[in-house]
Formats: C-alpha cells, structure tokens, sequence
C-alpha cells in the first residue's frame, strides 16, 4: 500500500516541504497550554476538514486488523471484535492542524493507548512508535506522547462511528500534538528503539509536533 503513496517529488511533498523551507503560518510566539486554549497561528473551525493523501482505504470490519508489536515483551494482533472487547473509554478534547484550523471539544470513543500498551508490555528499550496506516502512510511518535493520558484509538465521533474519510474504522487521536500525528485507517503501531522520521517528517514537519510550541516544521 505504500507504492500508492504520493513520491517523495510529488506536487504535494514539494507544496509542503515548501511550506517548511518558507515557514509558512509560523508566528515565532509561544503559548502555554495551561493558560491558552487556541494555540499560536491556529483559528477556530466548526467543520472538520478533511485532509489526506488522497487515498481513503476501505477497510470491511471483517477483515480490519491491528498489529502492536517491535520492542514488546508480548506482540499483540487484534480483530474487530477483539478491538470491541477492549475496556472503552470517552474523551473530549480539542484537535488541532499544521494547516492551521482548530476544532473545540470533539466527543470521541475509543481504547486508550494505555491500554494497549498494558497488554504488550513494553521493553526497557523502546523510546517511540511508528504508526502505520492502511494506505502506507507512516508517522511517528516519542512512546511518552503516545502513551499520553487522552490519547485514544477512536471508533465513534460525535455518538457516531469513525467515518471513511475521517479514517475509520479506527484512527489514533493524540490531541496535544499537531493532528498529522493522530493516523488514520491504523494497521499497526511498532515500537522501536530510536526516534525515526515517517513520512511527513521527512518532508519538512517536526518530529515531535507540539502545537503550543510552533512545531511545524523540522
């Protein structure tokens, strides 16, 4: 599914790595999350925009899988109906785009990361994730931002099952990062011994993402 991906000098990648050359929508201010609801350079939405690299996987709940494994004492691969079996939880939370659209207090439904995390158990040695995706898209993670407190695998938004175009059936939903960090149609989470770029970031994004700081771009 990676070959489907936009090329590297795809007229997408060039737009973004453009975007980071040139530092497009950077402010330079810092903002606390503690005292500052709408981070710097972001306006407020009431939609939520759909963004993607144009490729939306159909994924049937008969055959949707998710795979936890790399740096784990007990590699982990779930169905749909072991997914269903997991404890829920429910958040709301605010979200928030490198292209500078944010959204306020998203109702979502899901299993905490943490939770996955408790049944593979970690290795000592395990410091990120690689998320990847249904349609070959990767991105990554430090393991303390994934294992973050709101951090979920979301099915339901809004009372409702995870879209198509939204990612469904399931997406991660890391909130206190840039939203390019939240994959959609998740495949499998990996967890690996050294921090290393997906495919945004090496076109010119972050590693990290943190909104609150401006992480845009690498």
């Amino acid at each position: 599914m990676a070959d489907d991906l936009p090329p590297q000098d795809s007229k997408l990648t060039r737009s973004k790595r453009g975007w980071a050359e040139a530092g497009k929508f950077l402010t330079g201010r810092i903002a606390r999350q503690d005292s500052e609801r709408l981070p710097p350079g972001q306006h407020l939405v009431k939609n939520w925009p759909v963004l993607d690299l144009g490729r939306r996987p159909d994924i049937g709940l008969h055959r949707w899988k998710l795979a936890v494994d790399g740096l784990v004492e007990r590699p982990l691969t779930l169905d749909w109906d072991g997914f269903l079996a997991l404890p829920h939880e429910e958040r709301v939370n605010d979200i928030h785009c490198v292209t500078t659209w944010s959204r306020y207090d998203n109702r979502w439904k899901g299993v905490a990361t943490r939770t996955l995390l408790d049944l593979v158990d970690p290795r000592d040695e395990a410091v990120a994730v690689m998320l990847h995706g249904y349609d070959g898209y990767t991105t990554n993670l430090p393991l303390a931002d994934f294992a973050a407190a709101d951090a979920l695998l979301v099915r339901e938004w809004e009372g409702k099952p995870l879209t198509r175009e939204h990612g469904g059936p399931v997406r991660l939903v890391v909130p206190h990062l840039y939203f390019w960090k939240s994959a959609k149609w998740i495949s499998r989470i990996e967890l690996i011994g050294k921090d290393k770029p997906g495919f945004w970031e090496v076109n010119g994004y972050h590693m990290r993402g943190d909104p609150w700081g401006e992480e845009r771009y690498s």
